[in-house]
């Protein structure tokens, strides 16, 4: 069996007496990609920021590629890549210009940077697409230009929160080619949240869903199928099933607008 690179003890955050994250354990193979499932204020992004160090626990621990998030947050930082649902990108830059300024953060040696910029815009076939500005690329080109600044340090761990919401099926299709390629041809880990049932059953090893702050399930998409007992089962059938919710994208007035943002901002 592969070693875990993520780790999680009872992991727990608490805002007053609204437990979001509630005693979490899960454990993730280096090299797999894993799915964070669950309807809108489950908790999962709060556990990805937990998990990359922007929100400290309230009570347990977890470690990443060996380093605790509570003592070695800073080695955790350094091992990690973190693309969110809002953008991150400055759009009156270029593509290269937001890179640069990525390697910059990631104290990546000056006579490295160029080399470096040139092959992650390259990995995700951005290279043409250097110059322009951010402002006149498609959907689907933001996204992939997240994931390039994201994988400039070369980390061990990527952290996808939601990375294809507001993408039309053409350009989800694309950034998900890429991210595959990365964990093929790289071996990076890749934790994952998506409210897209097809899109978690199809790219991700296996999957966790979680209700009410707490992991219901977890397991292989086929094996969490089987064990509802019911004759041809989809992905969203063990989702109602364990978490007693219809699958929904939308959530709260705030959950609605911030996605419509990033919608219209991807085009």
């Amino acid at each position: 069996m592969t070693a875990a690179i993520i780790e999680t003890n009872a992991l727990t955050r608490s805002f007053g007496e609204l437990i979001a994250v509630n005693t979490m354990t899960i454990s993730v193979e280096a090299g797999e990609t894993f799915g964070l499932l669950g309807p809108n204020g489950a908790g999962k992004t709060t556990a990805i920021k937990m998990l990359i160090t922007l929100l400290p626990p309230t009570s347990g621990d977890a470690s990443v590629a060996g380093y605790s998030i509570l003592r070695r947050a800073g080695d955790v930082r350094r091992l990690i890549g973190y693309v969110p649902q809002m953008l991150s990108t400055e759009g009156t830059l270029t593509g290269y210009e937001n890179l640069l300024i990525f390697a910059r953060l990631y104290d990546i040696p000056r006579s490295e940077r160029k080399t470096r910029i040139h092959n992650a815009l390259k990995f995700m076939g951005l290279e043409e697409d250097a110059n322009r500005l951010v402002r006149t690329y498609s959907g689907g080109m933001v996204r992939r230009l997240e994931i390039a600044q994201s994988i400039l340090h070369r980390p061990q761990v990527l952290f996808l929160d939601e990375p294809t919401v507001g993408l039309d099926p053409l350009a989800r299709k694309a950034v998900w080619e890429h991210i595959e390629r990365l964990r093929n041809e790289y071996g990076t880990t890749i934790l994952m949240t998506t409210h897209l049932m097809e899109e978690a059953d199809s790219m991700c090893g296996r999957v966790a869903i979680m209700h009410r702050g707490k992991v219901a399930v977890i397991g292989k998409p086929d094996d969490l199928k089987a064990s509802i007992g019911r004759d041809g089962a989809t992905l969203e059938d063990v989702f109602i099933h364990y978490t007693g919710s219809e699958l929904e994208s939308g959530g709260n007035y705030r959950d609605v607008s911030r996605t419509r943002r990033t919608a219209k901002r991807l085009g």
